[in-house]
């Protein structure tokens, strides 16, 4: 029996992007759905959309994880989506940039709760400060996390406590920046005899790039699908 390939190590922001499609094209979301009133519309009368990325080609032989995250938009008179840095020692995903959140707990309701206690424990944003609009499509990792995305609006004032053993630090990326597809890149790279394909969002925040990219990268592009639909 072939034993599993470890997980790779290697650097994304090496990966060279891949040339826009000439058919692609796409256009911004329209500045009405990135407002509050424009997303509590949408999601109480979603249109008809198809979601472009569902599972990652498989990285390892996991059991499969239920698992929640947050998308936190900051009112804002620009949006905002609030994002975390990990730190480097966790055992899955370390160093990465990431929407909060993690496993489903035997005492979670629902995904929407998972999302909201992850949300509290990792960055101290208290759950009575977020107003869920509802979910995306569950989205599966290569590392088998079969991850709900809860969007939720966050009014500004909030003071957060970040878990240090978890984050590195908390950060905000403008929404309409994510959610236009000029921003988008596509990479693919070979491993295990598997050529993998991936979005990026790079972002230059100030003397910082905030190198989004993978499965968060993944659910903000079927976020703008449904956006732009």
């Amino acid at each position: 029996m072939s034993q599993p390939l470890p997980l790779p190590v290697f650097d994304p922001r090496l990966v060279p992007a891949l040339p826009a499609a000439p058919d692609e094209g796409l256009l911004p979301a329209q500045p009405h759905r990135l407002t509050a009133g424009g997303l509590r519309e949408l999601f109480a009368r979603p249109p008809v959309w198809t979601p472009e990325l569902l599972r990652e080609k498989k990285f390892a032989d996991r059991p499969p994880a239920q698992a929640a995250v947050l998308l936190p938009l900051v009112m804002h008179e620009r949006p905002t989506l609030l994002l975390t840095q990990r730190t480097a020692h966790l055992s899955t995903h370390s160093g990465q940039i990431a929407l909060p959140g993690g496993k489903l707990d035997e005492g979670d309701a629902d995904a929407i709760a998972a999302a909201l206690r992850e949300t509290q424990e990792e960055i101290g944003l208290s759950p009575e400060r977020v107003e869920v609009l509802g979910t995306l499509p569950v989205y599966v990792t290569g590392t088998a996390f079969i991850v709900t995305p809860v969007v939720g609006l966050v009014q500004p004032g909030f003071t957060l406590q970040p878990n240090p053993y978890e984050v590195d630090e908390v950060f905000e990326v403008p929404l309409d920046f994510l959610m236009d597809p000029a921003h988008h890149r596509r990479h693919a790279w070979e491993w295990g005899g598997v050529m993998r394909e991936w979005y990026s969002m790079p972002y230059r925040d100030g003397e910082h790039e905030r190198f989004i990219w993978g499965a968060t990268a993944g659910m903000l592009r079927n976020f703008y699908r449904l956006l732009s639909a």
